[in-house]
């Protein structure tokens, strides 16, 4: 099973690309460390110091889950997050307070939050606590057992060397493998048509564009014939793979 820089299974969403973690707290020192501790579980993360700033990074984000100070110096976190939840309904949304009176618990809870945790905390803690609400919402899933790459319905098996698109096994020469593969290594971002020589072909890049042209035209007719395209190209910059969002 694949892991974090901490010896924990890696977490993702359940089309494997990076859980997205919103970070709420007028404290920037504190801000910073969450958000250094939260990337280091792999994650995709913002961080937001007021309500205004956080509902306009939510609608940018669409995040997973939010870490959500109660008291914030336009608002308190409670109506933050009855906006929120215009936005993203199931988001998930851990608490943090300076205040542990009962009555701030339930208010938390009352509001939609799921979970609670009081200043001053651990970092573990509130990794641990985030990664239990988004298991048990369904928005994550342990990397799965052996060397499989997971992009929305298209799936690699490294050792075995098959690809599934929707369970239909796509036959792919040992240079498109290697392309996919490098692809699906780096879902969502943007790869130039150098980086693929270098890591695909050992190319220094000088005039070679065409090939890695020709073999992205050969991938999408194995893997994007007749369904909704994943590889996409991004004018002056190189091709993305992308999960199929409805």
């Amino acid at each position: 099973m694949n892991a974090t820089r901490t010896g924990r299974p890696a977490l993702t969403r359940p089309d494997g690309t990076p859980l997205r973690v919103l970070v709420v707290d007028d404290d920037p020192d504190l801000a910073e460390v969450l958000t250094g501790a939260l990337r280091y579980e792999g994650w995709e993360v913002r961080a937001a110091g007021d309500g205004a700033a956080a509902l306009t990074a939510a609608r940018e984000l669409l995040p997973d889950a939010v870490v959500l100070d109660v008291m914030l110096p336009d608002t308190d976190g409670f109506a933050v997050l009855r906006r929120l939840h215009t936005v993203q309904p199931h988001v998930c949304v851990l608490f943090l307070t300076a205040r542990d009176a009962v009555e701030d618990r339930i208010a938390g809870i009352t509001a939609g939050g799921d979970d609670y945790v009081t200043k001053p905390f651990s970092l573990e803690e509130v990794v641990a606590r985030l990664r239990g609400l988004l298991r048990r919402a369904g928005m994550a899933r342990m990397q799965e057992e052996g060397p499989r790459l997971v992009v929305g319905d298209l799936v690699m098996d490294e050792d075995a060397r098959e690809v599934t698109r929707a369970g239909e096994l796509i036959d792919l020469s040992p240079t498109e493998f290697e392309l996919l593969r490098f692809l699906m290594r780096n879902p969502r971002r943007v790869l130039s048509k150098a980086q693929i020589l270098d890591r695909v072909w050992s190319y220094d890049f000088g005039g070679r564009a065409h090939v890695v042209e020709l073999y992205i035209s050969y991938l999408r007719k194995k893997v994007d014939a007749g369904r909704d395209p994943m590889i996409h190209t991004v004018r002056g910059a190189g091709y993305v793979l992308k999960p199929v969002t409805r």
